[in-house]
């Protein structure tokens, strides 16, 4: 004989989740518009902060910046090596001397700078910001990296490196 589940003895059913579909946004919109921009716009700031620093103080003199480990004990270029440079040249405008120094770091900061206005706008918005990248992407941004890396150490290559 089988009793019939009585309230004690009935089985319970999962919790409600802690807010409904859509009320995060909701929640994330009513917050003061300053309150949503302190994150984005502090985050500016010490970008703008580091760049106006590599602005002032050229790396192409001597003494004002460390060697590249991997290029004083290899002679080797690292994929970074150059990037200094030329955040100098996008700090004073010089594109061409920028892309010269090194490409890749220059196209890191294009879209750095592109999240960096989505991030913006959402927080204006008062949209969530979420950055979702598959890993196919990241393992392609790890081939192009190493990819740059054997050429510009390569004599056909030396157009790449700084």
């Amino acid at each position: 004989m089988t009793a019939e589940p009585t309230p004690q003895t009935a089985p319970h059913s999962p919790p409600d989740p802690p807010y409904p579909p859509g009320l995060r946004e909701a929640e994330e919109f009513r917050r003061p518009l300053g309150r949503r921009l302190l994150a984005p716009l502090a985050t500016l700031a010490g970008v703008g902060a580091a760049f106006a620093y590599v602005g002032a103080v050229d790396p192409n003199e001597p003494g004002h910046y460390p060697v590249c480990p991997l290029l004083r004990f290899t002679g080797l270029y690292c994929p970074g090596c150059g990037g200094l440079r030329g955040a100098h040249a996008v700090a004073h405008g010089d594109l061409v001397t920028a892309l010269g120094a090194n490409a890749l770091a220059v196209a890191g900061y294009a879209v750095c700078a592109v999240l960096m206005v989505v991030w913006l706008v959402h927080a204006v918005r008062g949209a969530p910001t979420r950055l979702a990248v598959r890993p196919a992407w990241w393992w392609a941004i790890g081939a192009l990296t190493a990819l740059f890396t054997v050429i510009r150490n390569l004599p056909f290559g030396s157009g790449l490196a700084p």
